[in-house]
């Protein structure tokens, strides 16, 4: 009876380490299970395209023996080469937002009549031909004009900033520049001159 009980035994040690050599068989076969699928759907972001355009008219201020005049006058000058018309353009498609700054720079050494002699005058054209730009009702002194400094618009330190804003649509503007001697500014015995260049410049906002 005793080895009837001990071969029982053996036999049941055998079936129980087969069943746990399967589960551990079993075991290894989830440990070194993996799943990986490739994506079929592309996601996609697009930026909208942004340009802008600057264009010179034709005339250029040159006003020869040039005294000094009052506003009233100098905001009336009219004939060739009293004023310099110009065009910013900018095309946008999507939704960005770009800052722009108009700006003027003197040209040295060729200016001899200092910023405080000199006003400036920058009219936009597009409503009624003649309408001044929003904060430019009147005539400025160059010295009175604010200097660009980290401008968002991308424009260097130290311009003379004429005007800014922002473009959010593709839009088109054109704008009249007239410049005159101060009616407060000595003129003296000594042929004098003025020169400035004007600048635009723009940066898309951050979205």
């Amino acid at each position: 009876m005793k080895d009837n009980n001990n071969n029982s035994k053996q036999v049941l040690l055998s079936v129980l380490g087969v069943a746990i050599l399967v589960v551990a068989v079993v075991g290894v076969s989830f440990a070194a299970f993996s799943y990986s699928k490739t994506g079929e759907k592309v996601n996609t972001i697009t930026t909208g395209t942004i340009s802008m355009n600057y264009t010179e008219g034709e005339n250029a201020i040159n006003l020869t023996n040039a005294l000094p005049m009052t506003d009233d006058v100098g905001k009336a000058l009219s004939d060739e080469n009293q004023y310099f018309d110009f065009t910013v353009t900018a095309n946008i498609t999507g939704t960005t937002t770009i800052n722009y700054a108009i700006t003027a720079t003197k040209v040295d050494p060729d200016s001899t009549i200092p910023e405080a002699g000199v006003k400036v005058y920058l009219t936009d054209m597009d409503a009624d031909g003649d309408t001044p730009i929003s904060g430019y009702e009147t005539p400025k002194k160059v010295s009175e004009l604010t200097k660009t400094s980290s401008d968002v618009s991308g424009a260097p330190d130290g311009d003379y900033k004429l005007t800014s804003g922002t473009f959010n649509a593709t839009t088109t503007h054109k704008y009249r520049l007239r410049m005159w001697v101060a009616d407060d500014y000595q003129v003296t015995g000594t042929s004098q001159a003025f020169k400035l260049k004007v600048n635009v410049y723009g940066t898309a906002a951050a979205q």
